[in-house]
């Protein structure tokens, strides 16, 4: 199992929201490719990085933050926020980035993610972003009337390499990880799942380490790793 260290960008610093929303940002460093290096200098696998200001404008915004984690570090990035057409996924792969990640434009254009499937195997991701188990648009700021299930189970066949299922009631709050929503996903689909929000402790990364079996291939965490309660180190013994 993978753990992913996340780098949420907002106005080019790297913070973690509250809840997904942006008036409660904690900034934890103004050098992301500093922090892109140190988290690989601890032992990272992968980077998870989000473009928020992207994913609520609905296009890259942090384009040169993003531009140099890439030329800092030499393990795989992940990348979603503000990519909702063809040209800007061609743009990030074509830069460097290993997966793309698709939120907002699985729900409203569904097509698109097939298309980018097809030409691009293996490297686009699907973000389904919950609350109360209804997906949220728009950087969290719209709520949708498709459930998470129902729409994980819409790209069952597509090619989607990974499902990264976020609860936005735990992000960022440090009171654990929604394990018995996400394993009920996990048990609804065959795409490997990563999971997201809330994971605050070794505690928890044990917890989803027993969701392996029913498909849960990484975890995210952010905050935790920042303020030092989750070691990189000690997270990839216990994942494996």
């Amino acid at each position: 199992m993978i753990l992913y260290p996340a780098i949420d960008l907002k106005d080019g610093e790297c913070v973690r929201l509250l809840r997904g929303d942006m008036d409660k940002a904690t900034v934890f460093s103004r050098n992301p490719a500093k922090q892109a290096k140190e988290f690989e200098k601890q032992g990272a696998e992968w980077i998870h990085v989000v473009d928020l200001n992207g994913a609520f404008e609905g296009e890259p915004v942090n384009k040169s933050a993003v531009e140099s984690i890439l030329k800092a570090v030499k393990i795989p990035i992940q990348l979603g926020g503000g990519i909702r057409d063809i040209s800007i996924i061609k743009t990030w792969i074509k830069a460097g980035v290993s997966r793309v990640i698709l939120g907002t434009v699985a729900v409203v254009n569904p097509e698109l993610v097939k298309d980018a499937c097809d030409k691009f195997p293996g490297k686009i991701a699907v973000g389904i972003d919950a609350k109360g188990g209804m997906v949220a648009t728009e950087g969290w700021a719209t709520q949708s009337k498709m459930s998470a299930h129902e729409l994980a189970l819409k790209f069952e066949d597509a090619g989607v390499s990974h499902i990264i299922y976020t609860d936005i009631e735990r992000d960022g709050a440090m009171e654990g990880p929604d394990i018995e929503g996400t394993r009920a996903l996990a048990r609804k689909i065959s795409t490997p799942i990563i999971a997201s929000g809330g994971i605050a402790s070794i505690q928890d990364l044990k917890l989803i380490k027993q969701l392996e079996e029913y498909g849960v291939s990484g975890a995210i965490s952010g905050r935790a790793i920042y303020d030092g309660k989750i070691k990189i180190k000690e997270a990839l013994e216990i994942l494996g």
